[in-house]
């Protein structure tokens, strides 16, 4: 419905401050049946906000969250006041930059995400290296990186989808490289493992969807043409 994140209603039901038809339900799994059941969280009817589809351009060193127990910059203070509650769709760590997208619609933003979508995301990324055939085929090819499991004992196969080399000078050099995954920091921890160093990370894509123009730190609601092309293109690959 639009009012928090997808983790935090469980704490909310778990302490009893959420009813279902004036009835205290400290079940998280409890199915509900909208438009029907009438929800309330401390006493006040809950509304579904209306939806909001959001693209920002993160700059370097602002942290993809609510709030930050080392009072860093948060992309939530990037946002102008008076915005419904949105999340952002996946996450940019805190040295990484570019196209982000935030929203309210918790199942969208589910299908965005989810690996199954291999929904294409294109990066570019200056390394520390000029960078030859070789490498780009070794990061398409991929490698073994450990410590890439749930319980971080095992090691999983990480590879992109495509790399290119958009231009390079003497030391260092710009790839594109796209991936159709969202592995935990799959850029860095595969470039690592093949021994080189990332100096700048910039997602510039998601889909259909650019960052194009957009200025650091800039905020924008999607245009209705952006929706419509990136749930196109969730349903072509469906």
């Amino acid at each position: 419905m639009g009012y928090c994140s997808r983790s935090q209603p469980v704490v909310l039901i778990c302490a009893g401050r959420v009813t279902r038809n004036g009835r205290i339900t400290r079940d998280p799994e409890s199915p509900v049946r909208l438009p029907q059941d009438r929800i309330e969280i401390d006493g006040s009817a809950l509304d579904k906000a209306p939806t909001i589809y959001l693209i920002m351009n993160k700059p370097r060193g602002v942290v993809t969250t609510a709030s930050d127990e080392k009072g860093r910059e948060t992309v939530y203070d990037l946002l102008e006041p008076g915005l419904p509650w949105v999340g952002p769709v996946g996450r940019l760590d805190k040295a990484s930059e570019g196209l982000l997208l935030l929203t309210n619609d918790s199942e969208w933003a589910a299908k965005v995400t989810e690996p199954a979508s291999h929904l294409d995301k294109q990066y570019h990324v200056q390394v520390d290296c000029v960078a030859d055939v070789d490498l780009l085929a070794r990061i398409t090819r991929g490698c073994a990186v450990e410590g890439g499991s749930f319980d971080g004992d095992r090691s999983e196969h990480l590879r992109a989808k495509g790399a290119r080399l958009l231009r390079h000078g003497d030391r260092n050099s710009w790839l594109e490289i796209t991936l159709d995954e969202g592995k935990n920091r799959q850029i860095r921890r595969l470039l690592e493992a093949l021994e080189v160093r990332v100096l700048r990370l910039v997602r510039v894509s998601i889909g259909p969807i650019e960052l194009g123009d957009l200025e650091k730190g800039s905020v924008r609601r999607l245009t209705p043409e952006e929706k419509k092309a990136i749930d196109r293109a969730l349903v072509v690959l469906a």
